[in-house]
């Protein structure tokens, strides 16, 4: 089974896209966080349902902990997906066209994402800091609540770094073809 991408003219006129090589080494972050949280989700899972089966109650703390998880899960692999340049796009217009318009969709959907996890990380200082200064604590086991709601600004703040790094190869790869020579 082959794990190569489809060649077309989308792929074509996006490079850094689709190949392993281009794409950051320090993606391994990422892909190394997805591992373990979702070995740590199964994990869990694992646990609460063989105490369920053998004696008919759970671990209260396994669904507190697992949406957490999933919370985490869903904001790294946000973050590898904005780097790698394979977030939700509406292919028609990202892929039609020519490839300084696909380019130009590209830095523009970067530079959107950047300002909206930005936004993201700046307002999300606020809900940490109420959560440590009012004591609010998780509803599930009673943990201070700062301790789920840090990871907010923290993920945020790598994927609006994460786009500004595509966004500037793509600036890159924008500029290539002008001066290049045939």
């Amino acid at each position: 089974m082959s794990s190569s991408s489809p060649q077309g003219p989308a792929t074509d006129a996006l490079p850094c896209a689709a190949s392993p090589e281009a794409e950051p080494r320090s993606l391994r972050l990422e892909d190394w966080l997805t591992v373990i949280v979702m070995a740590a989700l199964a994990l869990i899972t694992f646990a609460n349902v063989l105490v369920r089966y053998f004696t008919n109650s759970s671990f209260a703390w396994t669904e507190e902990i697992s949406v957490f998880l999933m919370i985490a899960l869903a904001l790294i692999a946000g973050s590898a997906a904005v780097a790698r340049d394979q977030h939700i796009r509406i292919e028609y217009f990202a892929e039609g066209g020519s490839a300084l318009r696909s380019k130009r969709l590209s830095m523009l959907g970067a530079a959107t994402v950047a300002l909206l996890f930005g936004v993201i990380a700046v307002l999300s200082v606020r809900v940490v800091w109420d959560d440590y200064r009012f004591g609010e604590t998780s509803p599930g086991i009673g943990v201070p609540q700062w301790w789920y709601s840090i990871w907010l600004p923290v993920f945020s703040a790598l994927i609006t770094a994460r786009a500004v790094g595509l966004f500037i190869r793509r600036s890159r790869t924008a500029e290539a073809p002008k001066d290049a020579q045939p």
